[in-house]
């Protein structure tokens, strides 16, 4: 660290919460962020304790000059989830949940995570969706939409924001809800970190009682592939579904002859009646014979699996939406996955629609409400410097899957530059973020992130 910088961070402000230096035992495992390949070294990790300690941080950090990035899952895929030299403000510590089984709303700071979250409310049987992943902060997922297990039935995250609590740019704790701050409520529904640092949401709740759910691993040939989809598609909306198409992994549970081999890693939640969860899984088994089968009446805090804290993959990766997926497109797909030897390679076919669908595209900032079918596609690899090989194989896969949508999820963009951000926030979209940016944060002071600039006068 340079000693301009250790001077800047003797000088931090008076804070309740733990601020963590660089020769504390813990800085190494307290910089590390969930995606591995990226070696940022802050200068400080401060992980704040409630919404004053965020407010007398971003002063500080703007006084000073100091780079700022806020984190609170550490999940980005961008790498911006650590600044090199600046200032870390963590909300890991900031977990405070309060449950109102009677409205059935709740008031969660944003430092918990979704397992964290789900696992209290299923105490009462309620729910409120998040993504697929439990040690996803639900700090940032909600702010650039949130798509997972309950889309199909209760939308996306954000159609069950009820109001927040952010600090802004200029050190203020603003409550923002429909009628307060409309135009920053807006915002912080799909626009990512780009408005201030939400400290709190408060949230609906549904009842969720017992579902049907869990991984389904089949064979994935092309015939099989695209009458998943299909299946996906023409299910009730109770039924979410992610299909991971992609070589067996050497996991207990899968028969040793399958491991390499690619199958359809297939994740199914039907958030409804058991019995009719299992009607609605039954066409799914029939497609071939199971390789697994873990589908099965459970609560829905079942459906985040255990994580191995210390798995930090290193990935090239791109997201974007398709319309269909019929045999050319399964074709496509079983082609391209065959054709690399990464040690782990995946396409990613979430079907969308139902409830996230019935929002209108104006109500938030999430503007891809009728997006029918999210792709992921990723490349993993030993290390770092392996990126140059396997960027040219995503690239050919995006190009030849890609269709008519254009569009983009904001939360699984890597750092592709400004026109895959506009992509993420077409036409209107982006002229209101920036134009609400500008009244909020005029410097542009939060910008480590899929920056939307304050416009111009």
């Amino acid at each position: 660290m340079t000693a301009r910088i250790s001077a800047t961070m003797s000088a931090l402000p008076k804070l309740a919460g733990r601020v963590i230096r660089p020769d504390d035992a813990d800085y190494d495992k307290a910089r590390t962020s969930f995606y591995g390949g990226f070696d940022p070294r802050p200068g400080v990790i401060v992980r704040v304790a409630n919404a004053d300690d965020v407010s007398r941080l971003i002063s500080f950090a703007r006084e000073s000059g100091t780079e700022l990035i806020v984190r609170s899952g550490g999940h980005g895929v961008a790498g911006y989830a650590v600044p090199n030299g600046g200032i870390v403000l963590d909300l890991k510590e900031m977990h405070a949940l309060e449950i109102d089984p009677t409205t059935r709303t709740a008031w969660a700071e944003t430092g918990l995570t979704a397992a964290e979250y789900t696992t209290a409310a299923d105490k009462h049987g309620l729910a409120t969706g998040f993504g697929d992943t439990g040690s996803v902060g639900i700090g940032g997922i909600t702010l650039g939409g949130g798509v997972g297990y309950l889309t199909r039935k209760h939308g996306l995250t954000i159609d069950d924001l009820l109001a927040a609590e952010i600090v802004t740019a200029d050190g203020q704790l603003l409550r923002v809800d429909p009628e307060t701050y409309p135009d920053l409520f807006w915002a912080i529904r799909g626009g990512g970190g780009n408005f201030g640092v939400a400290t709190r949401f408060q949230y609906r709740l549904h009842d969720v009682g017992t579902i049907v759910g869990g991984m389904l691993m089949l064979p994935a040939t092309a015939e099989v592939i695209q009458g998943f989809i299909e299946l996906a598609e023409a299910a009730p909306e109770e039924l979410s579904t992610i299909a991971n198409v992609m070589p067996a992994p050497p996991m207990p549970f899968v028969p040793a002859e399958h491991h390499g081999k690619l199958v359809i890693f297939g994740m199914l939640c039907y958030a409804g009646a058991v019995e009719a969860g299992e009607r609605a899984v039954a066409p799914f088994r029939a497609l071939a014979a199971p390789i697994v089968d873990m589908v099965k009446p459970s609560r829905y805090p079942e459906m985040y699996p255990p994580e191995d804290p210390d798995y930090h993959p290193i990935a090239t990766g791109r997201t974007f939406f398709i319309d269909s997926v019929d045999r050319r497109v399964a074709d496509t797909i079983v082609d391209h996955l065959n054709s690399t030897d990464a040690q782990m390679r995946v396409a990613q076919l979430r079907v969308l629609g139902g409830a996230m669908a019935r929002v209108p595209v104006d109500a938030t900032a999430f503007a891809h409400r009728r997006s029918k079918i999210m792709v992921n596609v990723a490349a993993l690899y030993g290390s770092p410097d392996q990126a140059p090989v396997y960027e040219p194989w995503v690239h050919r896969f995006v190009g030849a899957l890609k269709q008519s949508d254009t569009g983009a999820y904001i939360n699984f963009l890597v750092d592709e530059g400004e026109a895959r951000i506009r992509d993420a926030y077409p036409g209107k979209t982006w002229d209101r973020l920036r134009s609400i940016k500008r009244r909020y944060d005029p410097t542009n002071f939060f910008r480590l992130n899929q920056n939307i600039p304050p416009a111009t006068v």
